[in-house]
């Protein structure tokens, strides 16, 4: 099966996460399919937190890609960011 699900990279104590395609059974920072994006949890007010190729999603999804509840919630987070974003500009 092929899921959606982050990879971990960065240094000790400082997190950066790929988002990711990879088949399920490859261990976490293992081989992967495809890259969609990024999510950086220590990310500073300048910068950007999480990027994601929403059409690339959409088509893996679009496949049977599964994924994981982590990205399922950055996703719902990035899309109510994104969505308050234009009304507070």
């Amino acid at each position: 099966m092929v899921v959606i699900r982050l990879s971990r990279g960065g240094s000790k104590s400082r997190p950066f996460y790929n988002i990711v395609v990879a088949d399920k059974r490859v261990r976490r920072d293992g081989r992967f399919i495809e890259r969609l994006g990024f999510y950086n949890p220590l990310a500073k007010d300048g910068e950007e937190k999480l990027r994601v190729a929403q059409d690339r999603l959409t088509h893996w999804r679009g496949v049977g890609a599964q994924a994981s509840p982590t990205v399922e919630r950055l996703l719902k987070q990035g899309a109510t960011t994104a969505a308050a974003a234009p009304a507070a500009a």
